[in-house]
């Protein structure tokens, strides 16, 4: 029985090329998206010119080397700006935003509340329902100060 390369290898460049690109997708990184472009370029190369095995693999190979290396340049002058910068900060996010004192800040610790959660905070001593800004964060711990 021959194999997929011997029948028509065209078939087995672009089948390469898809799993590279789902792998992609599976597995993002921005690699193997260049890699799938060389595969599918050499498989509709190999299509329409006839193009021996050896030389096809040797043009993946080179097409993979400067679609890496082009993709890499690109993205490094044109980096993705995120949409939310702070998506996966959350206390990034709360800075600035107003709590309540939930339990009193007594020697500089105590109990806040911001929306629907209740955090541990770190500020000058007050008593519970006093308004404070979130003035920024000590891992899960919010630094508050008073309202101006």
């Amino acid at each position: 029985m021959d194999s997929l390369f011997d029948l028509q290898p065209h078939y087995a460049w672009l089948a390469i090329g898809l799993v590279l690109a789902v792998a992609e997708m599976a597995i993002p990184g921005v690699f193997l998206i260049w890699m799938a472009g060389a595969a599918l370029i050499t498989g509709l190369l190999s299509w329409f010119v006839p193009i021996p095995l050896p030389l096809q693999i040797v043009m993946f190979a080179v097409l993979s080397i400067i679609a890496v290396f082009t993709g890499r340049r690109f993205l490094r002058d044109h980096p993705v700006v995120s949409a939310d910068p702070k998506m996966n900060q959350r206390g990034e996010r709360v800075v600035g935003e107003m709590v309540v004192v939930t339990q009193a800040i007594e020697g500089g610790s105590g109990r806040v509340r911001l929306g629907d959660s209740e955090w541990l905070a770190k500020g000058a001593d007050a008593v519970p329902g006093t308004r404070l800004r979130v003035a920024g964060h000590d891992g899960v711990v919010l630094m508050v100060e008073p309202v101006a």
